[in-house]
């Protein structure tokens, strides 16, 4: 198959767009509809600060890589969980993101969790009602409530995530599946910011996980190839893999899902009711984020448990 653009050989066949690139297309391509993404949903501007969350894997270091492309303004967060599962997971992951960071001459923030607060994340979700055998919803409130401070107190605009494609489309069809009206309202490609919250955005979500795994390749990125340890069995693993099958069966399946859900989320034909007031937040009392909660955040009141239960 040949390159649509040069006739050449095509290095990428994208069946959903009707689509094959060769290689330097292709990387071509990929910040150019990344770009289209970014305006089309007022992501940001080139004037702000952008702190990306990288994770070591593809997704992620594919985004830095194309904004700095791009000539935005982007700097790293890495947040070291603690992890090992018998592959050194974590440190792997920081050793990546560390290399590219200095390859690229890119500055890049390291927190680690366990260092910071006395625990890594797999013994937080020892001691939390959250961890339930795995430490995903322990691991997901840590990184929100990093993410967050970091972006708060170093002066960044905008906060962004590697989210693909498939990373949304499972999102949503599991919240579609029990029709979790506050989650829908809140999934989209941007999720405004408030005061004391950063503003959140997922500038390759409308990439195939596929599609970032060629630009990586192509791009001579190192990433991290192991899913985390804790990730085997899990419902998103198994949303994705069910999405996949119908996939295969019918190109662009999930394209069609997740675009036709944003248009109907801005048109308001959800058939779900938005809440006329919002919840009351205040600053927690001791890491100064917004809560809704009556005293300390979730994310003090785990720690302050962990740190408890560690001294009894």
């Amino acid at each position: 198959m040949k390159c649509r653009k040069c006739e050449n050989k095509a290095s990428v066949h994208m069946r959903q767009h009707k689509l094959a690139l060769c290689k330097e297309h292709y990387l071509e391509w990929v910040p150019e509809q990344t770009a289209r993404f970014i305006k089309k949903y007022e992501m940001f501007t080139p004037n702000e600060k952008i702190l990306v969350a990288v994770s070591g894997g593809k997704d992620s270091l594919s985004l830095w890589d194309i904004l700095v492309r791009l000539g935005y303004q982007v700097d790293g967060l890495y947040l070291g969980l603690g992890i090992d599962g018998g592959i050194n997971y974590s440190h792997e992951s920081q050793r990546l993101a560390e290399k590219f960071a200095n390859e690229n001459n890119l500055k890049l923030h390291v927190v680690d969790i366990e260092k910071e607060y006395g625990h890594s994340i797999p013994v937080l979700s020892e001691s939390s009602h959250r961890g339930h055998g795995k430490p995903c919803a322990v691991c997901g409130l840590a990184k929100r409530h990093e993410m967050n401070r970091i972006a708060r107190d170093l002066g960044y605009d905008v906060l962004a995530t590697g989210h693909n494609l498939d990373d949304e489309a499972a999102v949503l069809f599991g919240n579609t599946l029990t029709w979790s009206g506050d989650y829908l309202l809140r999934q989209g490609p941007v999720l405004a910011g408030a005061e004391g919250l950063a503003r959140k955005v997922k500038p390759l979500c409308r990439f195939y996980e596929r599609e970032m795994t060629a630009y990586a390749i192509a791009r001579g990125i190192e990433y991290i190839y192991d899913e985390c340890p804790f990730a085997d069995g899990s419902q998103s693993i198994f949303y994705k893999e069910s999405l996949n099958l119908l996939e295969t069966a019918r190109p662009g399946a999930k394209l069609i899902f997740y675009l036709s859900f944003l248009e109907a989320k801005k048109a308001g034909n959800l058939f779900i009711e938005r809440s006329v007031g919002h919840a009351h937040l205040h600053p927690c009392p001791r890491c100064g984020q917004p809560t809704s909660t009556p005293d300390f955040c979730s994310f003090c009141r785990m720690i302050e448990k962990a740190q408890t239960e560690a001294a009894e």
